[in-house]
């Protein structure tokens, strides 16, 4: 079975995929299994696309570990200083287990709320065709291959082309 014109292009493509691996993972999953038939020959990548900075994220991971191991050994950090104990802290110190899961989750809630990007970058040999975070929206699959199609469409002419020397 011969390669179409396109899908010979296509034989040594690396197709770059940054993505928010906590909403996309799947889109990611599906779209690598369609490209792949389609045109078996290329290589898709993926990758998690990081916020920037991730500064925040690090802290409260870093916060929580502080807190809950406060919780377990039973200080009090607020006598420190000098303030006094609020409500939660006490109610913390008698129900130790419901305080430590209470912390870790609304912390793991806010980790991956700053962490979740929204994003689903495309590029095709190191030149982006697809951004999530500027078109707002994924493209379909059909949006997909015609833009694949057309930038190898585009590279395929721009390498026919002789060089211009100014």
């Amino acid at each position: 079975m011969g390669h179409s014109p396109v899908n010979s292009l296509l034989l040594l493509a690396l197709i770059p995929v940054t993505f928010c691996v906590l909403r996309y993972k799947r889109v990611f999953e599906e779209y690598t299994r369609v490209l792949a038939q389609r045109y078996p020959d290329i290589r898709i990548e993926g990758e998690n696309y990081l916020p920037q900075p991730i500064h925040f994220a690090s802290f409260l991971s870093i916060f929580k570990l502080a807190v809950i191991g406060l919780i377990v050994v039973g200080k009090d950090p607020f006598v420190l200083f000098g303030v006094e104990t609020p409500g939660l802290w006490a109610w913390g110190q008698e129900n130790k287990i419901y305080a430590c899961m209470m912390v870790f989750f609304l912390s793991n809630m806010i980790e991956n709320q700053c962490m979740s990007t929204g994003a689903f970058e495309i590029s095709l040999n190191d030149v982006p065709v697809w951004s999530k975070l500027e078109s707002g929206h994924l493209p379909s699959m059909q949006q997909l291959v015609q833009i694949l199609e057309n930038e190898m469409k585009l590279n395929a002419l721009m390498d026919t082309l002789p060089l211009q020397r100014a």
